[in-house]
């Protein structure tokens, strides 16, 4: 069971509270829910809204919350039928005080510097059947967009290569044509993902369209449908979190 595969349209998603109007437009069109994150204030400006840093959904209905935000998503998820775990890991500005939470997943693999995963995070997700694969990447949920049980696209090469030897299929995506305000650039997973079993989003347009070819016949060789959500450069929003 992996969360970031929505089986059905989500009743919510949470996405960045500084995403712009046409996004949030296209999910009001799909009947989709927004919940909007709260800044935390202990990380970098860039990252300080992205729900990958600071959540990590076990499953459909279960979410470890860092302690730094863990009241404001308590209060909020909790109303909607999810559980909420608070994780040991309170965040702080610098790498790698900031990403105990920001874990991929791709069929039964966790993908992290298991240096540096949250302690609670990793008992949830090998009690769930997750087995941990270490990388030295430790933004790796940033890093990488799940497609399918057995299919990944990534911006980064040791993940990459990671997931290969495991029998996964993984495309590499570069990731300067991603939009991140602060830094020079984003990566794909913050900016890709699955909404439902046949739609796989992207938060905006490649100006690379070598790139965007790629990811649309692999989306689409895996069964979905690609569609850009906004006329805007593609932007990395910390991965757009669905909640069923």
């Amino acid at each position: 069971m992996n969360p970031f595969l929505p089986y059905k349209v989500p009743r919510f998603i949470i996405i960045d509270y500084r995403v712009d109007e046409e996004i949030l437009n296209y999910f009001k069109k799909v009947n989709i829910k927004i919940i909007k994150t709260i800044k935390c204030q202990e990380l970098q400006e860039p990252v300080s809204g992205h729900p990958d840093m600071i959540l990590h959904p076990i499953d459909y209905g279960t979410v470890i919350i860092a302690p730094n935000v863990f009241d404001y998503y308590k209060d909020i998820l909790t109303k909607k039928g999810i559980k909420v775990i608070k994780g040991e890991k309170a965040l702080s500005r610098n790498y790698p005080e900031d990403i105990a939470y920001n874990v991929a997943r791709v069929g039964k693999y966790a993908l992290h510097n298991i240096k540096y995963t949250d302690s609670k995070l990793k008992y949830y997700l090998e009690k769930a059947g997750n087995e941990f694969l270490n990388v030295n990447q430790g933004y790796t949920k940033c890093s990488t967009a799940t497609v399918r049980d057995n299919a990944i696209l990534t911006s980064d090469v040791s993940i990459h290569k990671k997931v290969k030897q495991k029998g996964i299929q993984s495309i590499y995506i570069k990731p300067y044509d991603i939009e991140l305000k602060g830094f020079n650039y984003g990566f794909i997973g913050g900016a890709a993902g699955a909404l439902t079993q046949n739609c796989f989003i992207l938060t905006g347009k490649f100006k690379d369209a070598e790139e965007f070819n790629k990811i649309k016949i692999f989306t689409q060789n895996k069964g979905y449908n690609i569609v850009q959500v906004s006329n805007e450069k593609i932007t990395d929003l910390g991965t757009i979190i669905p909640i069923m």
